[in-house]
């Protein structure tokens, strides 16, 4: 086995105990809430807490690293802080709780944060969507093991367990190269770092705002079927693991573009049937399946889309940690907005309205973020409409319109530009002309391509590229 092949395991390994450790304690762990039911607390306000820590140590931990070693030595000593952060409760709930839960928080977001540096250098970059996965899956069936202890044997050994994969994964961490593993060359269109910010930005609404909906699963369909303890502390998980391991072993040519609208639809589907439905375990089965079977699609996105916007950044802590902030921050939000709902009693019908809300505008903003994401990742598989566009295309398909019409030069110029991602003003700001004399000539070219739209126009240059 190469060294390199070492560096991705070891890499994922250590991500996927520490992930494994934030789903079974920190993040809406069934440790955490068997804990709470062990003493008899009550626990919104401890939830809320902790993952409101959580995202700032995943935002905050970008500031922090400023070299490989310091990305290293935060990933292990963040570990270690919530190692010992977590020994309190073992005791009953006292003001260590809260303090211990912004520490184990903010810490275990620092040190996830800190991965990132380590999915850039030790996986190249045409197996970072595989590393992503595999940490998803692994980490996902580990907590499955432990949450199956905690409900069926006792809280406390949950709690060990997730202590377990803390100590195991900071003793794995000290295999970590810190020198940049060489992997796999790259086109970076000579993007500066700067170029990131509106990608990301988009990115972190649209993730932001269809996780809410996981935030409401938390707190509205999951204590639906708290009944179903068995069942629930080892199915839960199962889906999204078989979600991620079908998407994972999928061509690396295949196209999973289409298969994000296939995950809006399992989840309008999963408050359908969270609605229509009873509370058997039947239904539950049918309910998890769909909701948690969306989350593994979605997931995946996210996760590969920000590991190859590492190759666009000096800071890849910072992309990380800001990227995967946005899941945490949805959540965030829609368990606010679940706790509200079950203070005020709604209906299953208005939580449905309001989940079907959220999966309208994730349909909104899904074209835009496209459209940012394929001006900088044209070959990402979840990516539409130009996923085999090489170097050579985008030069070559200016010489084939549609029509007889030949482009102009200024056309040609307006259109090397939208073909590079750039916006009507970006485009009059560099060729010094007005937006609306660029509109004029985005108009034409449309024209003679007979198309009606960016996203249309890009489809159909890439559907001759032989023919140029």
């Amino acid at each position: 086995m190469s060294g390199s092949k070492n560096s991705r395991i070891i890499s994922v390994v250590v991500c996927a105990l520490l992930f494994a450790y934030l789903l079974a304690f920190v993040f809406e762990g069934k440790v955490f809430y068997s804990l709470l039911a062990y003493f008899g607390a009550e626990g919104s306000t401890y939830i809320i807490i902790s993952i409101t820590a959580h995202f700032a140590g995943l935002v905050s931990g970008g500031f922090f690293v400023r070299s490989p070693q310091m990305a290293k030595n935060i990933l292990r000593t963040g570990m270690l802080i919530c190692l010992a952060a977590t020994a309190p409760f073992f005791f009953s709930p006292s003001i260590l709780w809260p303090i211990c839960l912004v520490i184990t928080g903010f810490a275990g977001g620092c040190a996830f944060a800190s991965w990132g540096y380590f999915l850039k250098t030790c996986t190249p970059k045409n197996k970072r969507i595989k590393s992503c996965a595999d940490v998803l899956v692994i980490s996902n069936s580990i907590m499955i093991c432990i949450d199956v202890a905690a409900v069926h044997l006792s809280a406390v050994i949950g709690l060990v367990l997730s202590m377990l994969c803390l100590a195991a994964g900071s003793i794995i961490a000290h295999w970590l190269p810190i020198e940049e593993t060489p992997a796999a060359p790259c086109d970076t269109g000579n993007k500066r770092p700067a170029d990131l910010r509106k990608p990301l930005m988009f990115l972190f609404v649209f993730v932001a705002v269809i996780t809410i909906n996981s935030g409401l699963m938390y707190q509205v369909i999951n204590p639906a079927f708290a009944h179903l303890s068995t069942l629930v502390s080892w199915y839960w998980a199962v889906p999204y693991i078989i979600a991620l391991l079908v998407m994972r072993n999928l061509p690396e040519k295949a196209s999973r573009s289409r298969i994000l609208y296939v995950g809006m639809a399992m989840i309008v589907a999963a408050f359908v049937c969270f609605m229509l439905m009873g509370r058997s375990a039947a239904d539950y089965l049918v309910i998890d399946t769909l909701m948690l079977g969306a989350c593994g699609i979605f997931d995946l996105f996210w996760w590969s889309i920000i590991g190859e916007m590492l190759d666009y950044t000096d800071d890849p802590v910072k992309v990380s940690g800001i990227g995967l902030s946005a899941n945490v921050f949805g959540v965030l939000c829609g368990d606010l907005l679940g706790l509200k709902m079950s203070a005020d009693s709604l209906p299953e019908a208005e939580i449905t309205v309001i989940a079907l809300c959220v999966v309208c505008a994730t349909l909104v903003l899904l074209p835009p973020l496209n459209s940012q994401l394929i001006a900088l990742l044209k070959n990402h598989a979840y990516l539409a409409a130009c996923p085999d566009m090489n170097q050579k295309q985008p030069g070559a398909v200016l010489s084939y319109p549609k029509s007889l019409d030949t482009l102009t030069d200024r056309e040609r110029e307006v259109m090397d530009r939208i073909l590079s991602g750039q916006s009507n003003k970006e485009i009059a700001a560099e060729l010094s002309i007005t937006e609306n004399t660029v509109k004029t000539h985005v108009r034409n070219i449309y024209s003679k391509y007979n198309v009606n739209s960016r996203m249309e126009l890009i489809g159909t240059l890439l559907k001759k590229p032989t023919d140029v």
